[in-house]
């Protein structure tokens, strides 16, 4: 069985050692290491190939990551038997020491087609930085609550089996699920999140184990976060729209219903606040509220204790938190006014 490791990069030169040396600590590592360096102006290429990586160059690519993976796939996937496996990697991305055995006994499951990683966000970044680490700690939770289903086949880090692969660019040219005629989707601005919704109509299940967890860098400034999940929230709407409603993309519906539910409540729920505050005026404390509010904050906090006291403190009062679910609610309305206006999505650096 061979297992190749591809990471798509695009000017890491800052961060391609610690990637490729979390490879190298693998328990089990990869046969061939190769980084594909795109568009790079920095020395990406020359690094990796000094730690011993080989070097792929697109060639001419216009199509982002999706165009640069889908041209080393097709130099690639023809020398590798139908039980090879390839994981591909961003090149922002460490992964834990056992990421590769665990994903390989959770492929001893012959329905199992590719195996996701569980992203957990890396040190640095403030209190933006605290916030998402604590989104990326909650979200990790809802997984194992789901037990273990990988909802996104995170580009941080998954592996595939060489033969999905290989069925789902049959499909794409055959017309079967859209996105042009490669392995990736060209259409689409989060190659991940389509690739698993393409995995999963093809029949094959998904999965993120406990032991495929990996860290991944923080965006430091709002402006990044912004631009980043604009990109990954205009994304998921758009696959829904190509796809269309199926027994795959149901659930993934009622996640974006009630994402859009829950904007209009806590709007409606300011709204009324200051409303009675300045019509009635401050009435005291209820107990039903107060009550409602303590379980809420225990829940907060609990969540996220594994990432210390400060995380724990910062869970506390609410509002840090609050603020930041009204910033990801902007970015859900912002995103659905521009597909509903068909305006043009653009890709933006992060």
């Amino acid at each position: 069985m061979t297992l190749v490791a591809l990471i798509p990069a695009h000017n890491e030169q800052d961060r391609i050692v610690a990637t490729l040396a979390g490879l190298y600590r693998q328990k089990v590592r990869p046969d061939r290491i190769v980084v594909v360096a795109d568009n790079c102006t920095d020395r990406t290429a020359r690094i990796a190939a000094y730690c011993g990586a080989e070097v792929f160059v697109p060639t001419d690519n216009r199509d982002k990551k999706a165009g640069a993976l889908n041209q080393a796939l097709v130099t690639l996937l023809p020398d590798l038997d139908d039980d090879a496996h390839v994981l591909v990697q961003d090149a922002d991305t460490v992964l834990n020491p056992d990421f590769v055995r665990s994903a390989l006994v959770a492929m001893e499951d012959e329905s199992v087609g590719a195996v996701g990683g569980i992203f957990y966000g890396e040190q640095g970044g403030g209190l933006l930085g605290m916030l998402q680490r604590m989104e990326y700690q909650r979200y990790a939770l809802e997984i194992r609550r789901k037990e273990n289903e990988a909802v996104v086949l995170t580009g941080t880090g998954t592996l595939f089996r060489a033969s999905v692969l290989r069925e789902v660019r049959e499909a794409r040219r055959a017309g079967t699920i859209g996105g042009g005629d490669g392995h990736y989707s060209l259409a689409s601005l989060t190659e991940d999140d389509e690739m698993t919704k393409a995995i999963k109509t093809l029949g094959h299940r998904t999965v993120s184990p406990d032991g495929c967890w990996l860290v991944t860098e923080v965006m430091p400034s709002v402006g990044k976060l912004w631009h980043q999940r604009l990109r990954w929230q205009r994304g998921a709407l758009e696959n829904l729209r190509d796809y269309g409603w199926t027994p795959v993309t149901r659930s993934y519906f009622g996640q974006q219903i009630m994402l859009g539910l829950g904007t209009v409540a806590l709007a409606l729920f300011a709204l009324f606040a200051v409303l009675n505050l300045v019509l009635v005026g401050w009435g005291g404390l209820s107990l039903f509220w107060t009550a409602i509010t303590v379980i809420f904050v225990v829940e907060r906090t609990l969540t996220v204790r594994r990432l210390g006291w400060r995380a724990t403190l910062l869970a506390l009062p609410l509002l840090p938190e609050l603020l930041y679910d009204v910033f990801r609610q902007a970015v859900f309305v912002r995103s659905l006014i521009d597909l509903v206006l068909r305006r043009e999505a653009r890709w933006v650096a992060t």
